[in-house]
């Protein structure tokens, strides 16, 4: 008799999955200017910030001059965070902060994310659902304290959504290498194989593949494809750009990236060496031209590095005449904040007289920027008088690069 013998399945590889917990976090700051003129508004009416959304949803604050609570008798201001878009059963943590405006830093805060919560994170049940303090100060305090200044109180506000996701990492995964597509056609540019256009600029030849130029740049595609008696053409030739420049602009074309020499760190700030001359400023033109918006966005960070008190003049009008709008609004920011050093650097009043307009785009920022701060109308006019009359005298500390 032949005995039998039975074998269990094998094993599979046990599988993993994790559940993870976290908040979605996003703050929102809150400027209440005109503070004594919302005061006797009324019990439980309120004054709301513009909406701002977080881990999907949609918040406001709401201020009460005089209270949220009728009981209270408009002793105490009120402040909460409020739901402001559809949403059941929302779980979050919140962070109310009072700001001292004396710069001590002695801000009010009242928050959940500091803390241990013994019933968890907060849950606002429906649209119109908050959560705040109905005493949250007591007007008497805050209308004689740091907090209140130039008749303006600033309220930041922080929410975190409680979301939940499983993660199920692969037990067998394959590492895929970053794309290398560039070096590729940065061979194609180097052989030059295939090649069926060749450039001349300033007497130098410079071979290309129509294809991949069109398909990256649509100056060189409406150039190849679109006018009628350049179809067949076979040479092309370039007057508006130098050698080097044309020859850093095919670099980008078919690698993706800067040449050494564009990306190399050189000083801006010398009169006899101005912006304009140098290769990035040139490249920044090219793309410009020629619709390479990449390239543009390059040239503009590379360009933000060399920003100083007596470049950032040149760069913004570098900046406006090629389109580089986040330059350019990086420049006017900065200008903004170093206004009477700018003011009496060299190129100030050339910036005035090729692009006038600068000057007003200038003074918008400025305005803007106070705004932000609370300041009253004194500095606004220091502002002008310094616009009118070349600068202030006593000048104000410089902040020499971004």
């Amino acid at each position: 008799m032949t005995g039998t013998t039975t074998t269990s399945p094998p094993l599979q590889s046990p599988t993993i999955s994790r559940s993870i917990t976290q908040t979605v976090n996003g703050s929102h700051k809150f400027l209440i200017q005109g503070y004594s003129l919302a005061k006797g508004m009324g019990v439980g009416k309120h004054i709301a910030s513009d909406v701002f959304t977080v881990g999907g949803y949609q918040w406001a604050i709401y201020f009460y001059p005089d209270g949220k609570n009728p009981e209270d008798n408009s002793a105490y201001v009120s402040v909460f965070i409020a739901l402001a878009s559809e949403g059941t059963d929302v779980r979050a943590l919140f962070e109310l902060t009072l700001v001292d405006q004396s710069g001590q830093g002695k801000h009010k805060v009242h928050s959940h994310f500091d803390r241990s919560l013994e019933s968890g994170p907060y849950t606002l049940k429906y649209k119109g659902s908050m959560w705040g303090y109905k005493r949250f100060f007591r007007r008497t305090l805050l209308e004689s304290s740091d907090f209140l200044k130039n008749d303006c109180l600033k309220i930041n506000c922080t929410v975190g959504v409680v979301i939940s996701a499983t993660d199920c990492p692969q037990l067998n995964s394959i590492h895929v290498p970053e794309s290398d597509i560039g070096s590729h056609f940065g061979t194609l540019l180097d052989n030059m194989e295939g090649s069926d256009v060749t450039f001349d600029v300033a007497g130098e030849k410079f071979p290309g593949h129509k294809l991949v130029l069109a398909a990256r740049s649509p100056e060189f595609r409406s150039k190849f494809f679109n006018a009628m008696d350049t179809e067949d053409k076979q040479e092309f030739v370039v007057t508006d750009l130098e050698p080097k420049v044309f020859k850093a602009m095919l670099h980008f074309i078919y690698r993706d990236t800067l040449t050494e020499e564009a990306d190399a760190v050189s000083s801006t700030t010398s009169s006899e060496f101005p912006v304009s001359e140098t290769l990035i400023a040139k490249l920044l033109a090219a793309a410009d031209k020629y619709g390479l918006e990449r390239l543009r966005l390059m040239c503009e960070s590379r360009l933000c590095k060399d920003i100083s008190v007596n470049s950032v003049t040149h760069i913004l009008t570098l900046a406006d005449h090629c389109h580089a709008t986040e330059l350019k609004a990086v420049c006017l920011n900065f200008a903004a904040q170093n206004l009477a050093a700018v003011m009496r650097s060299d190129g100030f009043e050339s910036m005035k007289e090729k692009c006038p307009w600068l000057q007003s785009e200038m003074l918008k920022t400025i305005a803007g920027c106070e705004g932000d701060s609370c300041s009253t109308g004194d500095k606004s006019q220091s502002v002008w008088a310094q616009l009118s009359d070349g600068g202030e005298q006593n000048g104000r500390r410089v902040r020499q690069r971004l």
